[in-house]
Formats: C-alpha cells, sequence, structure tokens
C-alpha cells in the first residue's frame, strides 16, 4: 500500500461550488478505483477562476500523485483548465495533431447527421479546434462519446466535465496506464459496531494497533442519530486481508478489556 501514489480528484467549475449542478464525480471515482482495488487520497472543488485553477494544478502536478480533473477543458469563455495547466506547468498551449484529427472527425460527423456539407475553414469549426489546444508534450485521452479528447500530462489527466464521457475516459486511463497497481481483492475493511463509548477513550487502543500492525489503517465513525444502532461508534481496520485479520482481533480483544458494548461485526 505504502509504495503506491496517491490518487487525487480536481472537480472544476462554479456550477458545482453555487449548488447548479450536484457533483457526481466524487461517489464514481471512489467507485471505479474501489473496483480496482485502489482509494482514493484526497479531492479538491474548484470554481472557474484562473489563478485558483493554476495554483490548485501546480500542487497537482508537483504531488507526485495521479491525479483526475474534471472540467473546464472546453472551448467557451467560462472554461480554462487547459490554460492553467499549461501556466502551472510553464509551457505553451499547442493544437495537438491527434486531438485536430478526432475533431475535425467528429465535425463532419455532425455535419452528416444535420445533413449539410462540412465546412473546415467556417469561423466556428475552426473555434472548435481550441478544444484541441494542450499543454505542450500532452498525451491524448480517447472520449467513445463524441470523438473529443482529454488530454495528460505525466500522472495528471484531464476530462471533461460530463460524466456520460468523464467517466469511461478515467476507467480507460486506469486501465491502460495503472492496470500494475491494481490489487483486487487485496483490500479489505473490518469493522464493529461500539456501544457507549467515546473515542477519546479508545484512542490509546486504536494508536497501539496502528503501531503494532504497520500498513494497517484504523477508522472511527461516530453517529448520534444512525436509524438502526442509535448513538455509536464503527470501529474497524482497513488494509491487506491478512495483516487486517490479525488487527482485527487485538482490536476486538481490546475493546472488550476496555468493557466496550460491542453490536454486529462488519465487512467490506
Amino acid at each position: 500500500m505504502s509504495t503506491r501514489p496517491d490518487i487525487g480528484l480536481v472537480i472544476v467549475g462554479d456550477e458545482i461550488l453555487s449548488g447548479k449542478r450536484t457533483d457526481k464525480h466524487l461517489p464514481k471515482v471512489i467507485e471505479l478505483l474501489g473496483a480496482r482495488g485502489l482509494q482514493l487520497a484526497w479531492a479538491d472543488y474548484v470554481g472557474d477562476d484562473p489563478q485558483r485553477i493554476t495554483a490548485t494544478l501546480r500542487r497537482a502536478f508537483d504531488s507526485q500523485a495521479v491525479v483526475f480533473s474534471c472540467g473546464g477543458i472546453g472551448a467557451t469563455p467560462d472554461d480554462h483548465t487547459r490554460q492553467c495547466a499549461a501556466r502551472a506547468l510553464g509551457v505553451e498551449l499547442e493544437l495537438h495533431p491527434e486531438a485536430e484529427v478526432l475533431i475535425r472527425e467528429r465535425m463532419q460527423d455532425v455535419a452528416r447527421e444535420q445533413g449539410v456539407p462540412y465546412e473546415a475553414d467556417r469561423a466556428d469549426n475552426v473555434h472548435r479546434l481550441n478544444m484541441g489546444m494542450f499543454p505542450r508534450g500532452a498525451r491524448i485521452i480517447p472520449n467513445p462519446y463524441n470523438k473529443i479528447p482529454g488530454f495528460s500530462v505525466g500522472d495528471v489527466h484531464f476530462v471533461p466535465g460530463f460524466p456520460v464521457m468523464a467517466w469511461p475516459m478515467i476507467e480507460w486511463v486506469l486501465d491502460t496506464r495503472y492496470a500494475h497497481l491494481f490489487q483486487r481483492g487485496a483490500y479489505v475493511e473490518r469493522s464493529v459496531i461500539v456501544f457507549g463509548s467515546m473515542e477519546a477513550a479508545l484512542t490509546p487502543l486504536m494508536e497501539r494497533i496502528e503501531s503494532d500492525h504497520p500498513g494497517v489503517k484504523v477508522f472511527s465513525l461516530p453517529s448520534v442519530d444512525h436509524p438502526e444502532y442509535g448513538r455509536h461508534i464503527d470501529l474497524g481496520v482497513k488494509g491487506a486481508p491478512e495483516a487486517v485479520a490479525a488487527a482485527y482481533v487485538e482490536l476486538v480483544a481490546g475493546l472488550r478489556k476496555l468493557g466496550s458494548r460491542l453490536g454486529p461485526e462488519l465487512v467490506r
């Protein structure tokens, strides 16, 4: 676990921060990673402010993490992500040759669908090529929905904000670039419902478990109004199955020694 890079998520758009749209990327990315035995380490939300986007992306490029950035790669005035990525890297934007081919193919497809001739030099078609202006050295991410690609620079990957496009593109990046990191079936969480205890009283036990079992993380999820369990703490350990099994035995033994009242056990 400790040798694998962190995985981060950047979500760009005023519409998310204003509440006009509800973010769906965070839970979906968690799901996509979980299916591959991976976990999200952090997520950043940022509005359509170029300075903030640039600062956020600069941190992403410097983080040594695998990062997915969703949104803002179009060619309308409120789309700043491509320009900010270039600024964060200190390079110029340039029309990516593969992206140009794909964008022109898309424009020709649309013209055929509409029954009109394709006019390559028409002003709106020329403008659409801006969607292929990527930071120098970028690689494309194919878009199975409409061919308009995203792009990658190093381990930072840029996809549109539309889920129907973004999610298969993120899956493609994971399966193409990071299959060597997958650990399907090699990560588990095991916990127990604890009634009538305070987190502060359990903290020494939690610290001891992590100290005794390197690579295992202890988690504590308190609830005050759960519909089934009422006030309780969901206390557990997560990590590789063998390490979790040993740590969980020690955790339960420690809880019993403290006189804690235990409820159902949970395995995820």
